[in-house]
């Protein structure tokens, strides 16, 4: 156990008053000079910001719960890219068939009332966290898939009979992110910023580093939601100060920020990382089916809860109502044949208003309440002092949810910005800077929560408290428990509760060979340093041997590298035959199109075919046929080749009946002429006759 150091003379050693030794500065501090906020210094903090490796384009991708989007700059204006289906938007799902193929976005959505234990949504609500979390738990009780509990603690998905980690799923979501841009930009795409909501801790911070790993990204950047929003914003407005209320598919975040001569910076950040729109869909759900259980003269009391399906149903009719109750006052639920029993099939028709539906979910409003009041005092700002505030996600589109807003900022909430789409422009803007196309620019984000180590008696003592302006560096002096100890573990928190186990453990490490001595005479220097992305390295270094250990916080959970290589494999074994199936795919549409042609013209030129030619023909269709039906054990080139063959031996065949009918077209019109020229002739003697008579 190491316990703080007030002074290594001194002999008061129990004392857990923090003192630095060191007399550190934060790296933070220097930022927040003015003199560097002027962005006049083009060799100091700005060059901190700019990758200097970054070539190619840099994409932006929103990483939704609900719903993902990709953005690109083009000059000095973001792009939001359309995806295959022509969405902006691209839904958040994975799915898993019965033949073992892989559905990502919109296919995904539409098949999963018959395949919901193997369709993975809302995913990224368990990205870094334990199965045993609190949060975890409540999941379970609403998902059609298996929540599972993985080798190392974490919480993990199951789907036709395999385990895949919240990052892997992530990942293939932002591969379908990749193949967008790159079908946009017609070139690969390697770099990109992805972005994470702001109240995300470490472990989920650096397991969405790990989807974009897994997926084939170089993730150049991990930047904030609400920040990002703040930069689709801000970037041509004049200086203000504002507020961006965050409350989309499954988390809630709010941010205060000061917009400075184009310094977006930060000044608190709040939120929960289990509250959205999801909850909302929970909330209806869960009352239509008690209204169904509940009415027996209808329903007979039928549980829909036993029945997946129904469920399913159910919850795509409860997104649909709550979007359409977003403009609208009342709207029907209507759900033909949602289950049946002995009695025959059973039928919802329920007309549900906006104030119910507004009662159903005004905890959850509520909810966002308190951590906008935190962020306001922790931002040290008045309500007053806050020019706008601005919208992003999904549910600030309902007019409750505005109205809480305008109630807790006293004033009208800006919709200046598209609350789909703020977020991934952002990060195409956070992109540019990165790839020095932007360079009137620069973001100064905060770290969320609070980081130090479990000292003696299981204190927590904070090293970097939070809404500190990352990158950020930060030592400590710190000393032994006891006499002879001659190595220490290093626990490393996140939080802001007074007692460490209280906190979350994000990983811990053991510094050895320190020369043993009486309790208190060693020191040991503790560093903790946030990068750019809000992700926390620690080292530990004995100051008389001179022996240190650094780590990038591992905890007991999270990918290792040799999970995340295979994740990758697999994940490129996916892209391979997501490639193969396109593939055939085009290629059986070009063989049905010939195949349909050659036999309409067959038809058509029945009478001109020889009848040889036409069986061989037929021969070749059935054989292209064989190959259709048997299209998942063939390759491509193989289905290709024969299509090619049949078209070549159709074409010969009907330009030798194209020959045929022309070369009787011009005999017959021949043999017209020489009619009509004996006829011509014979009237010419007959005249002549009647002359002479």
């Amino acid at each position: 156990m190491l316990k703080v150091l007030r002074n290594p003379r001194s002999s008061t050693l129990n004392s857990c008053i923090l003192q630095n030794l060191c007399g550190s500065r934060s790296i933070a501090s220097q930022v927040h000079s003015r003199s560097v906020l002027s962005l006049t210094n083009k060799y100091g903090v700005q060059r901190r910001y700019k990758s200097d490796t970054v070539k190619g384009h840099v994409i932006g991708i929103d990483l939704g719960t609900t719903n993902s989007c990709v953005a690109v700059m083009e000059g000095k204006t973001p792009k939001v890219i359309e995806n295959a289906e022509g969405s902006r938007t691209t839904p958040s799902v994975v799915a898993f068939t019965a033949d073992g193929e892989r559905l990502v976005g919109m296919p995904a959505k539409r098949q999963a009332v018959t395949n919901a234990a193997n369709t993975l949504s809302a995913t990224k609500r368990l990205i870094g966290r334990k199965f045993e979390d609190a949060e975890v738990q409540k999941d379970m009780k609403n998902s059609a898939f298996k929540i599972v509990r993985a080798s190392n603690g974490d919480a993990w998905l199951e789907a036709q009979g395999k385990m895949y980690s919240p990052s892997q799923i992530g990942a293939f979501v932002l591969m379908k992110m990749k193949e967008t841009a790159e079908s946009y930009l017609g070139q690969p795409v390697k770099n990109a910023v992805v972005t994470v909501p702001a109240y995300f801790n470490d472990s989920q911070r650096q397991a969405t580093k790990d989807a974009g790993q897994i997926a084939g990204l170089n993730v150049l950047r991990v930047i904030n939601e609400p920040t990002a929003a703040a930069l689709a914003y801000g970037i041509d407005k004049t200086d203000k100060i504002i507020a961006v209320y965050d409350l989309g598919g499954g988390t809630f975040d709010i941010s205060i920020l000061e917009i400075q001569k184009g310094v977006f910076e930060v000044k608190s950040t709040n939120g929960d990382t289990f509250l959205g729109g999801e909850d909302f869909d929970n909330a209806l759900v869960s009352y239509l089916a008690k209204e169904f259980k509940k009415d027996v003269s209808v329903f007979q009391g039928v549980d829909l809860s036993k029945d997946v399906m129904a469920m399913q149903r159910l919850k795509e009719a409860a997104e649909k109502a709550k979007i359409e109750l977003s403009s609208s006052v009342q709207t029907d639920i209507n759900l033909p044949y949602l289950t049946v029993d002995a009695s025959g099939p059973k039928h919802l028709n329920i007309k549900l208003s906006r104030s119910q539906f507004e009662n159903l979910v005004a905890d959850h409003i509520k909810r966002t309440v308190e951590p906008c009041k935190k962020a306001i005092k922790d931002a040290d700002v008045k309500i007053s002092d806050i020019q706008e505030v601005i919208l992003v996600g999904g549910m600030t589109r309902m007019p409750k949810v505005q109205q809480q807003v305008q109630e807790i900022f006293k004033k009208m909430p800006s919709k200046s910005v598209n609350p789909d789409e703020a977020v991934a422009v952002g990060a195409a803007i956070q992109g540019g800077v990165l790839a020095g196309d932007v360079t009137d620019v620069l973001l100064l984000d905060v770290t969320p929560l609070s980081l130090g180590i479990e000292t003696l008696g299981g204190v927590f003592t904070k090293l970097i408290t939070k809404n500190t302006t990352i990158p950020t560096k930060k030592s400590q002096v710190f000393s032994t428990a006891a006499d002879g100890q001659t190595q220490v573990e290093i626990k490393v928190f996140q939080g802001e509760r007074e007692m460490a186990n209280d906190n979350k453990l994000l990983g811990q490490f053991s510094l050895v060979g320190i020369p043993p001595a009486p309790r208190g005479v060693p020191q040991i220097e503790v560093t903790f340093d946030i990068d750019a992305n809000g992700i926390v390295h620690v080292s530990a270094r004995d100051r008389a041997t001179g022996k240190e250990q650094n780590i990038v916080i591992q905890s007991s959970g999270g990918l290792s590298k040799d999970e995340i290589e295979n994740m990758i494999k697999n994940a490129e074994k996916y892209a391979e035959q997501d490639k193969i199936k396109k593939e055939t795919v085009e290629v059986v549409n070009q063989a049905e199109g010939i195949i349909h042609d050659t036999e309409a013209k067959m038809e058509e030129f029945k009478s001109q075919l020889p009848e040889e030619e036409v069986t061989n023909i037929k021969k070749r269709i059935e054989e292209v046929r064989q190959l259709i039906s048997n299209k998942d054990q063939e390759s491509p080139e193989t289905l290709r080749k024969a299509t090619q063959e049949l078209q070549q031996s159709s074409l010969k065949l009907f330009e030798a009946a194209y020959k045929k009918m022309a070369n009787e077209r011009q005999g017959s019109q021949s043999s017209s002429e020489s009619t009509s020229e004996s006829s011509s002739e014979t009237t010419d003697e007959k005249e002549k006759k009647e002359d002479k008579n």
